[in-house]
């Protein structure tokens, strides 16, 4: 999933629910595991433990020594903080952040990431899109942030309809997949999702556009949830 043009994120527990329309207590309340792929340098993992929750991450990039990627993690945080510097409105909710606080969170999920992986490996699954090594309806809850769409040089159409439906295909029944962003990193819409829903329906598998107030400023995100058909 992750190459040297990726960016491998360092994202908190608080972060992913705003970016999925979640929240810790929903989290707590799932019947199972959650899959957070790509997991990347995340916090997810070891914050979601302190709420009874197990998560799952995988991504090709935990095949690479630890130090190797919180080091590429690190380079993440740096483009982000230019970014941030450039455009600060595009990517944080205006009343909700501010750009210092906003990395700190990153630099405290990146230490969090370090320490959990190192104690708790069998964790952080090195796997990549669009074949994971996890049986057919392993989690209740399914997680992709930044990469089918955010990547279409890397996931064209095919590849895109092919990881969606590996993401289904560990989710349990009565389960769901939720994937942001519908875009790629210049913001510019997948202009084929209609024809990617389409081939997600004739294969018994339900899809729907949600949206989900954005923290701090009333603003709204796209999020795809998946389903398996006549759940």
């Amino acid at each position: 999933m992750h190459t040297p043009s990726t960016l491998i994120t360092s994202r908190p527990l608080d972060e992913y629910c705003g970016l999925f329309g979640l929240t810790r207590a929903a989290l707590a309340a799932l019947p199972g595991p959650v899959l957070d792929c790509p997991g990347g340098a995340a916090g997810l993992t070891a914050e979601a433990r302190e709420l009874g929750v197990t998560v799952i991450a995988t991504d090709p990039a935990y095949a690479a020594p630890l130090p190797e990627l919180t080091a590429l993690a690190r380079a993440g945080r740096d483009s982000m903080a230019t970014h941030l510097a450039a455009a600060p409105d595009r990517y944080l909710p205006s009343r909700h952040l501010r750009p210092e606080r906003y990395l700190r969170s990153w630099d405290r999920a990146r230490r969090l990431f370090a320490a959990d992986s190192a104690a708790r490996p069998e964790r952080y699954v090195a796997a990549a899109l669009p074949r994971l090594p996890f049986a057919d309806g392993s989690f209740a809850l399914t997680l992709s942030a930044y990469l089918l769409f955010a990547y279409p040089e890397l996931f064209p159409p095919e590849r895109q309809l092919a990881g969606l439906l590996e993401l289904v295909r560990v989710t349990a029944p009565g389960g769901e997949v939720r994937v942001y962003p519908l875009h790629d990193g210049a913001s510019r819409p997948c202009p084929h999702l209609p024809r990617l829903r389409s081939g997600l329906g004739e294969r018994q598998v339900s899809s729907e556009l949600v949206r989900f107030a954005r923290p701090g400023d009333g603003r709204t995100r796209r999020v795809l949830v998946l389903r398996r058909a006549g759940r």
